[in-house]
């Protein structure tokens, strides 16, 4: 994002910091319900939630993926620096880098919409404001690009204030649709790979997973 035309709420969203703090989560949520179902020690569980107050280091997890060349391995041998490694040992296990990829782009897609709505509901109370505080002020009316009857600017800005709700709906439908991805890893599509995703998905993200079209 080019700094200057960018918002400081929006920039954190997609910054790399926050990327991977929604990874850590996801991560941590994942074992969390693998130790509900006994998939996972509780112990090792518990053990991730021990960088819950760590700010990830973007620079040291960009100088281990220049090793590893894979973003994901890095973030985990990074995360690991942090818990240490054997309790880091069952992180990720069962998963595949598109639920945590996947699943990250759909939470910062619906927290950037959020902050348009905001927006948009602002826009739709100065519309109704315009509406009527030119109600009679008169301007020339269009009619197929040439000079028409008179009409008002109020009468404008109240059609535009009736129209904006269903332009809001475009972004709020598909924003509320955004779901954790669920495809695992090859090979790994038995029951203990699919119904911590499930469990995940109500205990945190508050939706019902999708299938990934990877497979």
């Amino acid at each position: 994002m080019i700094p200057r035309y960018s918002r400081p709420e929006m920039v954190a969203i997609w910054s790399p910091e926050t990327k991977f703090r929604i990874w850590y989560e996801i991560e941590a949520h994942a074992c969390d319900a693998q130790a509900d179902l006994g998939v996972i020690p509780r112990e090792n569980a518990e053990a991730v939630w021990k960088a819950k107050d760590v700010q990830f280091d973007v620079a040291r997890i960009d100088e281990i993926e220049a090793v590893t060349k894979h973003d994901v391995i890095a973030f985990l041998t990074h995360l690991a620096e942090h818990i240490g490694s054997e309790e880091a040992r069952f992180v990720h296990q069962g998963m595949t880098s598109s639920d945590v990829l996947d699943t990250t782009l759909n939470v910062q897609l619906v927290r950037a919409a959020d902050i348009l709505l905001a927006d948009m509901d602002r826009v739709l109370a100065a519309l109704k404001t315009r509406a009527f505080e030119h109600k009679d002020t008169v301007r020339i009316g269009r009619s197929h690009g040439i000079h028409a009857e008179p009409t008002t600017m109020g009468l404008t800005f109240a059609r535009f204030h009736a129209e904006w709700p269903a332009a809001a709906s475009g972004w709020n439908a598909p924003a509320r649709k955004s779901r954790p991805a669920r495809s695992r890893a090859p090979s790994a599509h038995s029951p203990t790979s699919i119904r911590p995703s499930r469990n995940m998905s109500a205990r945190r993200w508050v939706c019902a997973p999708n299938r990934s079209r990877r497979r």
